[in-house]
């Protein structure tokens, strides 16, 4: 057993406990509070004048797919042959060696979800995974959290220059409800064979559109502008699905639409260039205004658009902006927890969830704090 003790602990999940502790067991938080009775025997971690934090949580990434340091031979993310991919599967391309995801856990990123990026309307799986493991199977929290999806400038762009369809925003909103129709007739197709107990000749990708169907994944929309969010809210509708709104760069626009929609956002990368038309008017003062509407919002990196590890910076340039600091630590814990469907098990600190603890020498959101310890499933990695 291990007892963090006398650390200023941010649970995320009701008040800041000013000088409290939290003991681990078998990878799991067991108890978290102001007095606590320790164990004798316990491995005891000293956390005097920290703070002891939530593992954080980035709600977008290509870590472990697109690779640090590797040029072309470690973008394994975006499958640019065919503009209909649901089939895809983030598992199957992570290297758990990339040097981004260690880069991740030892600056206090204990989970991320990583996946397709955008280059096609349906692109595949994406996966939440633990930042630091020997093989990606360990390292899985879950598999899958949802398919990716596409609008805008990225699939125009990829297949406009290979002469092939989508050339226009029309034509991706077309792709994608074409297959989700396609997908309506499978699923009825296989119900009505398998009732009969008649022979059903399966189709993956519209397997993996089958969840999507059923509200048991959401759809993990890539939308910049105002008009390809509302399109994204516009077919969910249609479809009675759900999606997660992935980038919302221009979310501030139509903040009251977002919110009445019930979809949440993850927001970013911004701390980037204006490097393609989309990100016009891309600042820090979107999530903020998002939150202050009643939108579920999480910060993300884009890694490797912009590094991970950084994450904590990219929320305090939020709180710059207007986004209050509760809301802003709760975009990298505990509102990118539920966003994944993960909040059982990670993004804040209460018993009986996985024992993923960052202690910080100072406010997390402060440039200067240092991390000076990582627990993740109760294992010291820093």
């Amino acid at each position: 057993m291990k007892a963090i003790i006398n650390g200023k602990i941010y649970t995320m999940a009701g008040e800041v406990i000013e000088k409290g502790s939290v003991l681990i067991a078998d990878g799991k938080i067991k108890a978290v509070g102001a007095d606590l009775e320790i164990p004798a025997g316990a491995e005891i971690i000293d956390a005097e004048g920290m703070v002891v934090f939530p593992g954080i949580i980035d709600a977008h990434t290509h870590l472990g797919i697109g690779e640090d340091g590797l040029g072309w031979e470690g973008r394994d993310y975006n499958e640019m042959s065919d503009a209909v991919t649901p089939h895809l599967r983030a598992i199957d391309a992570i290297n758990p060696r990339d040097e981004g995801l260690k880069n991740a856990y030892l600056n206090g990123v204990t989970t991320v979800m990583t996946g397709p990026g955008s280059a096609n309307v349906l692109g595949g799986e994406s996966v939440a995974i633990k930042t630091y493991g020997r093989t990606v199977d360990e390292m899985i929290v879950k598999n899958p959290v949802g398919i990716k999806a596409a609008l805008g400038e990225n699939p125009k762009s990829v297949y406009g220059k290979q002469n092939k369809s989508p050339q226009t925003r029309m034509a991706i909103a077309a792709l994608l409800r074409e297959n989700l129709l396609k997908a309506q007739d499978y699923l009825a197709e296989k119900e009505e064979k398998e009732k009969k107990g008649d022979l059903f000749k399966r189709d993956l990708k519209m397997e993996s559109l089958l969840p999507v169907l059923k509200k048991e994944l959401p759809l993990k929309a890539h939308a910049h502008r105002a008009d390809d969010i509302m399109t994204v809210i516009r077919i969910a509708r249609e479809f009675d699905i759900k999606v997660t709104l992935e980038h919302c760069t221009e979310g501030h626009q139509i903040a009251e639409e977002i919110a009445q929609s019930g979809f949440p956002a993850i927001v970013g990368p911004t701390l980037t260039g204006k490097t393609k038309v989309e990100l016009a008017d891309r600042g820090f003062n979107t999530p903020g205004i998002l939150a202050k509407a009643g939108v579920r919002v999480a910060i993300m990196s884009d890694h490797p658009v912009v590094p991970t590890e950084n994450l904590p910076i990219y929320a305090a340039l939020a709180v710059k902006e207007g986004m209050p600091e509760e809301e802003t630590l709760k975009a990298i814990t505990i509102n990118p927890a539920i966003i994944l469907g993960i909040e059982d098990r990670v993004g804040s600190i209460e018993a009986g969830k996985d024992a993923d603890i960052v202690i910080f020498d100072g406010h997390p959101l402060n440039i200067q704090s240092k991390v000076k310890g990582v627990f993740i499933n109760g294992e010291r990695v820093l």
